[in-house]
């Protein structure tokens, strides 16, 4: 089968019509007051739940590219709760460029992504969805937050994005992200939920961790690893350094769980097609398009990378007939 990505008309799209949430999108919803937070997750839990194939077909056909939206935190609030012997670092407000938001999301749209991925915000959800068709994700280590934005039309939640933590020397523990992702599933069941297994643990224990996390209803894996690679070498050479401790990750990973794995951080055109061929059934990147200033050079970027994928599928695709007919 020949993989292909297509990309949604623009011109089509307004802020309150969202192909996967219907005619009726969340984000025409006012706010609902505390004491209803959980009639608003029931209800949010029965409009979303028939979208849930819609966000995950692209990792099932194994082709989803994410474009993840560089986080920078503004504010960074601490709290450290001594119990069991770890701490929750919850993430605070954060700050982004309007502009820089609608370049990346443009580039998603018209590059040949299948998701983005922007901050845990009910305001960037709003102006994201209002410009395009694709699925988009948040991300954040605050599972409280997550309910505004699934409101506004967010199709999908992340734990992750860890690299503001690590430039402060903190990590998380196993059994911090595996309480994130329980308390996360226990306000938004049925929403896509998707958690980074941090590439600080060794490969054993991502893959112990990653193997709990889809016990626990998890419905992605994501794999880190760009940040603590320094490649020794320049060109092809370097980029394939740069890629591989996310690329043995979701090789791990993928042989070990049954749901989806997403390979991302530190991948490049070049290395893109080795973590399908790794086992990853879809990609995020980040940095890529993020470091680009014009929103045509990024569009660039995610189409190279979205070419790279289709023309290895129909590589793959041609080997295989090949061996059939041997």
């Amino acid at each position: 089968m020949h993989s292909s990505i297509c990309i949604p008309t623009l011109s089509k799209l307004n802020l309150n019509h969202n192909p996967f949430l219907g005619e009726y999108c969340l984000s025409s919803r006012p706010p609902l007051p505390l004491t209803l937070r959980r009639r608003a997750s029931l209800t949010t839990r029965a409009l979303l739940s028939p979208t849930k194939h819609a966000v995950l077909k692209d990792f099932q056909e194994r082709r989803a590219l994410k474009v993840i939206l560089t986080h920078f935190p503004f504010l960074l609030s601490l709290f450290s709760v001594f119990f069991s012997l770890f701490f929750y670092i919850i993430s605070g407000l954060q700050n982004f460029n309007r502009d820089n938001v609608a370049s990346v999301v443009t580039a998603a749209e018209k590059g040949g992504a299948t998701h983005v991925d922007i901050a845990c915000d009910p305001d960037l959800v709003k102006l994201a969805i209002n410009l395009t068709s694709l699925p988009v994700c948040v991300s954040s280590v605050d599972p409280a937050a997550f309910q505004a934005a699934v409101e506004a039309g967010a199709l999908m939640v992340e734990i992750g994005n860890y690299d503001s933590f690590y430039e402060m020397g903190l990590v998380f523990s196993p059994e911090q992200i595996l309480n994130l992702a329980k308390e996360t599933k226990s306000i938004l069941p049925s929403v896509t939920l998707s958690v980074t297994v941090p590439h600080t643990l060794g490969l054993p224990d991502q893959v112990k961790l990653a193997e709990m996390l889809e016990q626990e209803g998890v419905d992605i894996i994501q794999t880190e690893g760009g940040k603590c690679s320094n490649p020794s070498k320049s060109g092809v050479l370097g980029l394939i350094e740069k890629a591989t401790p996310t690329l043995a990750a979701a090789y791990s990973i993928s042989r070990a769980v049954k749901i989806p794995v997403m390979c991302s951080s530190g991948l490049s055109t070049v290395t893109a097609p080795m973590a399908i061929t790794a086992g990853a059934a879809g990609v995020g990147v980040g940095s890529a398009v993020n470091k680009l200033n014009d929103v045509v050079a990024m569009i660039a970027e995610v189409r190279s990378i979205a070419n790279s994928l289709e023309a290895s599928a129909g590589r793959h695709n041609t080997s295989e007939a090949r061996a059939l007919r041997l």
